[in-house]
């Protein structure tokens, strides 16, 4: 399988010791790009400084939700800032997560809506985090980011939210999560979404797929991914990844030959 991991966090600390042996194993493993999500500065210069080590890394900077309450007016022209290196090709990952509420929710939206503004005007597209937010994400993509695009990573709501985001040009990203057995909407939407719109990510160190569910997860447990996906929608695995592949590198606006 050719394989593009959307959504991965591999500049992540539990790294630290063994990170090149990871991604050796993952190019072996079919894993031809991957993409290296920021959260906050420090880890969106990370994914730069990554990106710029491998050739097969592209790199996205941008505010999780949880770090809202510490965004200053310097924090989005630093952002900015790193958004002009030659491998960042998203914003992100922003969005809500009501989940954890780690942030006060009128912040997160506000941090979110001045992100989506700045992508669109960098011409950039987004990555989108939601976590038990599902209304109010639909709502501010509605009023903030009409002719934009994107994805909403790691999909968790209904099939409702997924077309709805589907008929406004985002992608739908799945994870780890659908490989387990109590994951039914999510086994729904991943036979549902059209291929053509359909991105595959692991999040990494988070969310391993069965049968590595509880310990630390990695680029190459993509192709696990990919295979139930194919299994549910009875499709060849190969095929699958390699539609991902180029939906990913439309959708980020990469060049890619292998």
């Amino acid at each position: 399988m050719r394989l593009f991991d959307t959504h991965a966090h591999m500049d992540d600390k539990s790294f630290l010791h063994d990170r090149d042996e990871i991604l050796q194993k993952a190019r072996k493993s079919g894993v031809e790009l991957f993409m290296n999500v920021g959260y906050d500065l420090p880890s969106s210069e990370r994914s730069i400084a990554l990106a710029e080590e491998y050739s097969f890394i592209y790199a996205s900077v941008g505010i999780h939700p949880h770090d809202a309450k510490n965004v200053t007016e310097d924090t989005y022209l630093a952002i900015e800032k790193l958004a002009a290196h030659e491998k960042v090709v998203a914003l992100g990952e922003m969005g809500l997560d009501y989940y954890r509420d780690l942030s006060p929710r009128e912040v997160q939206q506000e941090v979110f809506v001045e992100q989506l503004h700045l992508a669109r005007h960098l011409q950039k597209p987004v990555i989108i985090h939601d976590r038990d937010a599902h209304g109010d994400i639909m709502q501010l993509l509605d009023q903030e980011a009409k002719g934009m695009r994107g994805v909403l990573h790691c999909f968790s709501g209904s099939w409702e939210m997924a077309r709805y985001c589907l008929e406004r040009d985002f992608y739908i990203s799945i994870a780890g999560p659908v490989t387990y057995t109590n994951a039914r909407q999510l086994l729904e939407i991943a036979q549902k979404v059209p291929i053509q719109r359909l991105l595959v990510e692991t999040d990494s160190p988070y969310l391993s797929p069965h049968p590595f569910r509880g310990k630390r997860n990695d680029v190459s447990n993509v192709a696990l991914v990919v295979q139930k996906i194919a299994e549910l929608r009875q499709e060849d695995p190969d095929l699958l990844a390699e539609q991902c592949l180029r939906n990913g590198c439309e959708l980020f606006g990469i060049s890619w030959t292998g």
